[in-house]
């Protein structure tokens, strides 16, 4: 599955070191007036200075646009991979906690090349489809907005970190999601969890919640609807009630450590592995473009399947 969304849908394509990233974004209004600058600046946040390769990522819009603005055609783009080195101490190798192994038995690859997907390099076209997002969700005066709440310590050379990332969405009217089956939480989670070294996922009190008793919990509402806690982080029965929708991200330890590590090759043979000087130490604070992407795709995905059913019903 290489495509996001139900009614706003993104597509994208490519490898780490191919020659290129990209993407088609369907199901977008027409009429957009795409902020070029404001794109630019979501694609910069993601390239912060981090690891040693060096991208651009100057993207190219190839359809769906019309003196700047969306036509409600099919929206395509294409980013070029500029620094694109392949590893060659990686040859052969199962790298530790990479997609090596099980690329190996799913797809048959004897090469960590062939698992370019897997490659944190992916998410540049997230952020572009988020991006985008975010425009449609401003003129409903909607924010998105993450931040790192920690980073564990590194305390060896060459290790790598785990990070705990909150994110809130601001200004959401109720009734987003389906009950049962398609919640919003449940989506939400489903696109965090899809990012690459994602391994947690909570909403509102989240696992704290099993500590609590109900008397404790319980979001309680005055006589004009409001809430007076926002335990729930904004989402009730898989719908959004009104309140900010707050939720955390784990994510695991970069696996890519420049630390020796025993290991085995594609056939089973024992070798010593370690990774380059070109892979991030920790996923933050790179990532935070990125869940917000996630998050705003999310959300205006339900914003247009609702918009649609009142048309229906009309």
């Amino acid at each position: 599955m290489n495509t996001f969304g139900r009614i706003f849908r993104l597509t994208d394509f490519g490898e780490t070191h191919g020659p290129c990233m990209g993407g088609v974004i369907d199901g977008c209004p027409s009429g957009l007036l795409l902020d070029m600058d404001f794109i630019r600046h979501e694609l910069d946040r993601r390239a912060l200075p981090g690891d040693g390769r060096r991208e651009s990522d100057k993207v190219r819009f190839v359809s769906g646009l019309y003196e700047g603005r969306t036509t409600g055609a099919p929206v395509a783009f294409f980013i070029d991979n500029e620094d694109g080195k392949p590893n060659a101490a990686a040859d052969g190798v199962l790298k530790p906690s990479h997609s090596s192994f099980v690329y190996k038995e799913k797809y048959g690859h004897t090469c960590n090349e062939q698992g370019g997907r897997s490659s944190a390099r992916q998410t540049v076209c997230r952020v572009v489809g988020g991006a985008v997002a975010k425009l449609l969700l401003r003129e409903r005066n909607i924010t998105v907005a993450a931040e790192t709440l920690f980073t564990a310590r590194i305390e060896t050379e060459g290790d790598t970190a785990g990070a705990l990332v909150e994110c809130v969405i601001s200004g959401l009217p109720a009734g987003l999601g389906e009950p049962v089956y398609d919640k919003f939480d449940a989506r939400l989670a489903a696109a965090m969890l899809s990012l690459p070294a994602c391994k947690g996922f909570e909403i509102g009190e989240g696992f704290h919640a099993a500590e609590m008793c109900g008397t404790q919990y319980n979001d309680l509402q005055n006589s004009d609807f409001s809430f007076r806690t926002n335990h729930d982080g904004g989402v009730q029965a898989g719908i959004t009630n009104g309140e900010e929708v707050r939720f955390r991200v784990a994510f695991k330890p970069i696996p890519s450590v420049r630390v020796a590590q025993q290991t085995v090759d594609y056939f089973g043979n024992p070798v010593t592995y370690t990774a380059s000087n070109r892979n991030d130490a920790c996923a933050a604070p790179r990532v935070l473009p990125v869940v917000e992407a996630m998050a705003a795709m999310t959300t205006i995905d339900f914003i247009l399947l609702n918009t649609n059913k009142l048309k229906i019903e009309n």
